[in-house]
């Protein structure tokens, strides 16, 4: 279901923006619009829509839109065409109270520059936006303590800005923006002014949060490797326009032009991809009733050296190996039960590549991928894997 819904949208810096957006309706690039009408095209036509519980990533180069288009979606840009609706209303028709009122209950906004109120403690940072909804003190307080729980920094309530690094200043502005328990946060490059690896670790905690509170989140980035790990979606902007748009996956292996392209050609692939957009589904599995030598006889069919074995609900019980089932069969075992090894090596389909190298290069037989309750999802071999990382899908 979408919580927002972005739908045509054009923003023109200028005084008369009315024949810009006659050129844009009749394909004029920005330069040409630019140069005729002395208006700047900073959105052009840009439709999207955010579904519920989602992340959805809008990345590009320093001056491709992306904040702007940040700005239109809390209301301190007003589009120049264009709706944007946000649970069936569309805020870029509301008053000026009306937004007001959105923007201290249905959304928060999370700064790249902390924005931290240098005279408050880390507490009365995170409890501003309560004081403004006029939540009484105690109760104010107590969901204060909660979210800096959440983010870590409850033994720092008492203390200021000033006394913490920038992760844990960014943490604060995090944890502010939860305090009023927005739908939907907006978050404009919030990790930019990081080092690389507090960076990496805001990123973490950011999943981590947001697997347990589902929030509908906009993230601004011109990052393609946080985009890629963050990302349930992500939309590509270029001069105003989204030029590509899909899961990490579509972005990398299916770019739709040349920039595309040039921008994922560097992206550590061992890192934005996970174990399910690389795996395979096995060719077959076995059950434990079936035997030695049905299993020989599927290991033959499919050239292979051994199977996974399954119940018959899907769940992971083990992998037999070919010498195994040959040397049971030969004594008249008619199960497989004594021959299953059940220490195999399995990761979860979100898994990245760059955790799962080091299995496949030491183990012996496939790497399974499961789910939460232990059923089969797919296999990972090397061969999957190595196409992975070279940009190539490999169908099962």
């Amino acid at each position: 279901m979408s919580k927002i819904e972005v739908k045509n949208l054009s923003m023109i810096y200028g005084g008369v923006p009315e024949k810009a957006l006659e050129m844009i309706e009749k394909g004029f690039s920005n330069d040409q619009i630019r140069k005729q009408t002395k208006q700047v095209v900073g959105i052009k036509n840009v439709s999207f829509s955010v579904d519920e519980g989602e992340i959805f990533v809008i990345m590009g180069l320093s001056g491709s839109g992306k904040s702007t288009l940040l700005r239109c979606i809390n209301g301190l840009n007003k589009p120049s065409a264009g709706s944007i609706i946000i649970d069936n209303k569309d805020i870029s028709r509301v008053n000026s109270q009306e937004l007001r009122a959105i923007r201290r209950k249905k959304m928060s906004m999370v700064f790249q520059r902390f924005a931290l109120l240098p005279h408050r403690t880390v507490r009365d940072n995170v409890a501003y936006g309560l004081e403004v909804q006029e939540m009484d003190r105690e109760e104010r307080y107590e969901k204060v303590m909660s979210v800096l729980t959440m983010v870590g920094l409850d033994a720092w309530a008492d203390y200021y800005p000033a006394n913490l690094s920038g992760g844990m200043q960014q943490r604060v502005g995090i944890a502010r923006a939860l305090a009023t328990d927005p739908d939907i946060l907006l978050m404009d490059e919030p990790f930019g002014a990081l080092d690389p690896l507090i960076r990496q670790d805001m990123q973490d905690e950011l999943i981590e949060i947001q697997k347990k509170l589902h929030k509908t989140i906009v993230f601004i980035t011109h990052d393609l490797d946080e985009a890629l790990k963050i990302g349930d979606r992500i939309a590509l902007m270029k001069d105003g326009e989204i030029v590509q748009m899909g899961q990490p996956e579509d972005i990398l292996f299916s770019p739709t032009n040349e920039y595309v392209a040039r921008f994922v050609e560097n992206v550590d692939r061992s890192k934005a991809l996970t174990a399910s957009s690389v795996m395979v589904k096995p060719r077959s599995v076995v059950y434990p009733k079936d035997g030695p030598r049905v299993a020989l006889h599927v290991m033959e069919r499919f050239g292979m050296s051994g199977l996974f074995v399954t119940d018959r609900n899907g769940v992971l019980m083990g992998y037999v190996l070919a010498d195994d089932a040959g040397r049971i069969s030969d004594t008249g075992e008619r199960q497989l039960d004594s021959i299953i090894l059940k220490d195999v090596p399995s990761v979860a389909p979100d898994t990245s590549l760059a955790n799962i190298l080091e299995v496949i290069a030491h183990t012996q037989i496939p790497v399974a991928v499961v789910d939460e309750k232990n059923n089969l999802k797919g296999v990972l071999v090397r061969g999957s894997v190595i196409a992975g990382l070279a940009g190539q899908r490999r169908e099962a």
